[in-house]
């Protein structure tokens, strides 16, 4: 009889691409059975026929709340239900009430954190302390927590969140099969102009992907390049306030001409074929999973030294300060004047993306789930 692995996530974006992508290369596994337990921020149709069974708790919410508890009880009912001999706790939200609520029951309990919440650069020092001082204190029970790049093992080693003998690093992954079903968005059906030089990012609209920089950034472009067309593929899903942000800093750079924001799409990846050059200007970052995107479509890259993005991008793109946006657009100008660069670093980036395929992340923790349940 197969395995029983209970799957908990709260926060969507991210975290839902990752589930999908890793559910999807485990199906060659039937020794396991695999169960959603998710907020009501996923879309459920993207987990049938990944997951035998799923479950909606909708009191599972992003801010610390009253609610917080009833998601604790409404998860540990799940648990008590099916009976799964491993739990995975997927970011800290879902990481923190799974561990509350799977309290004193058998089983072996991974966490995965997909980005440590103490390396948020848009909290003050006590709310980090808190988030650090809280994984300090759930660390005891949890069996495993997977750190999907040396960056963030290396960063909770630092702040002695566990023993080393607990993290495991397992390298986000993409699913390379996801590039034969694309289906290409053209120029002219969005009203970008033939001859345009594009830039493009991929990300949420919010503090951590800095939509505001690349505004700013764009901006400098401009002076420059007067072809350069910008495309944000992208929304803002806590309440539209930074879209209304971005789109006035638009408005005020004289940019609307220039600039499209795609708003919240199912398929990003489309877009992609579009890009000449593709920017990620994050402030934190415990992985970038656009950026081995980016480089399987052969995009040359500029991103910011933020936490892990320089151990994913290596050698297949040029490197930023963060929240520097004369550095990033000096970047993008220099790959547009040498097509020699652009060109050398896209062929970089298509063979470092062999090391992060989506198969390679499964088979890994396939071998996790064996060494925790014998």
């Amino acid at each position: 009889m197969a395995k029983k692995i209970l799957h908990i996530a709260q926060a969507a974006g991210g975290v839902e691409r990752y589930l999908v992508t890793l559910l999807n290369k485990l199906k060659k596994y039937p020794e396991y059975d695999h169960i959603l337990v998710c907020s009501n921020l996923f879309d459920i149709e993207k987990f049938k026929g990944l997951a035998s069974e799923i479950v909606v708790i909708d009191s599972m919410q992003n801010a610390i709340s009253a609610k917080d508890i009833r998601a604790i009880l409404a998860v540990r009912r799940a648990v008590k239900k099916y009976k799964p001999d491993i739990v995975y706790c997927h970011s800290s939200k879902a990481g923190a009430i799974g561990r509350a609520a799977d309290l004193f029951i058998k089983n072996k309990l991974i966490y995965n954190p997909h980005g440590w919440a103490f390396n948020m650069k848009n909290a003050g020092k006590k709310k980090l302390k808190f988030y650090a001082a809280v994984e300090k204190l759930l660390s005891p029970l949890t069996d495993e927590i997977v750190c999907i790049s040396e960056y963030e093992k290396e960063s909770a080693i630092e702040h002695r969140i566990c023993k080393t003998d607990k993290l495991t690093v397992i390298n986000n992954g993409i699913n390379f099969d996801e590039f034969d079903g694309l289906s290409p968005k053209k120029r002219e059906t969005l009203s970008i102009p033939q001859d345009a030089f594009v830039v493009g990012t991929i990300g949420r609209l919010s503090a951590q992907k800095a939509p505001d920089v690349f505004v700013k950034m764009a901006s400098e472009i401009k002076k420059s390049i007067s072809e350069a067309f910008f495309l944000m593929v992208g929304d803002d899903i806590a309440g539209g306030e930074f879209r209304g942000t971005v789109s006035e800093m638009i408005s005020q750079a004289g940019l609307s001409e220039s600039f499209l924001i795609t708003g919240w799409v199912n398929d990003p990846l489309d877009y992609l074929g579009i890009f000449d050059e593709a920017v990620l200007l994050s402030r934190w970052e415990g992985f970038g999973l656009v950026l081995p995107e980016y480089m399987y479509l052969g995009k040359p890259i500029v991103a910011t030294k933020a936490d892990a993005i320089p151990y994913v991008v290596g050698n297949a793109g040029l490197l930023v300060d963060i929240d520097d946006y004369k550095q990033a657009a000096e970047a993008v100008i220099k790959l547009y004047k040498d097509k020699e660069l652009r060109n050398d670093i896209a062929e970089k980036g298509k063979k470092r993306v062999e090391l992060f395929d989506a198969q390679r992340t499964a088979d890994e923790h396939l071998a996790l789930f064996n060494s925790l349940v014998k």
